[in-house]
């Protein structure tokens, strides 16, 4: 987490030390990338994540638009009958979120951003297989989003962080005890892509 925050601050940072210069864009375009998930709890595991947004300029720097996203990860589904961490499944889970993106500068070559969102997080079902029982947390969630980035042209990087209310599954404690295993869905996404459009008019 403490290196988000430090790449959240050099992003910052950066914008602020860039030149200021105002570019006539295209209002339409298509983010698309790959990225790598970070998902929170004891034994999870991080994953890949792909992602398809398409958005529309309603403002010179604000960019509304539909995020639609997969991450695959293993997440966290408690302890076995004799105490022992249990290994998780690697599952893929979706996401369908409105976002909405402010440039703090309204240069093609160099736009810092930050942006938030909510929706719909479809989370995939994690099980529990060594003592034969079963743990499902599949269903969908409401949820939300925030990250920063910066654009380069047709290249975006971005940080983000995914709040979604955990899954509660039927598990064992780590006393090998009977008890409800709170599963975590939230996570991280760190994501390098490509914009398509956008550029100048």
């Amino acid at each position: 987490m403490k290196k988000v925050f430090l790449s959240l601050i050099l992003i910052s940072t950066i914008s602020l030390a860039a030149t200021a210069q105002d570019d006539d864009l295209r209002p339409f375009k298509v983010d698309v990338s790959l990225g790598y998930a970070i998902p929170g709890g004891d034994g999870a595991k991080g994953g890949v994540l792909f992602v398809v947004e398409p958005k529309y300029a309603v403002l010179p720097n604000l960019a509304l638009g539909l995020r639609m996203e997969a991450a695959v990860v293993a997440r966290f589904t408690g302890y076995d009958a004799s105490g022992d961490l249990e290994s998780a499944d690697v599952k893929a889970s979706a996401s369908y979120l409105a976002t909405g993106d402010y440039y703090f500068k309204n240069n093609y070559s160099f736009r810092p951003f930050a942006g938030a969102g909510v929706g719909i997080f479809s989370m995939a079902s994690a099980t529990v297989t060594s003592d034969g029982s079963d743990a499902s947390g599949s269903g969908s969630k409401f949820g939300g989003m925030v990250r920063a980035g910066i654009e380069a042209g047709h290249f975006r990087f971005g940080i983000e962080y995914n709040i979604v209310p955990s899954s509660k599954l039927d598990g064992f404690d780590s006393n090998g005890d009977p008890a409800k295993i709170d599963s975590k869905n939230s996570y991280i996404g760190i994501k390098l892509g490509v914009c398509i459009g956008g550029g100048r008019r």
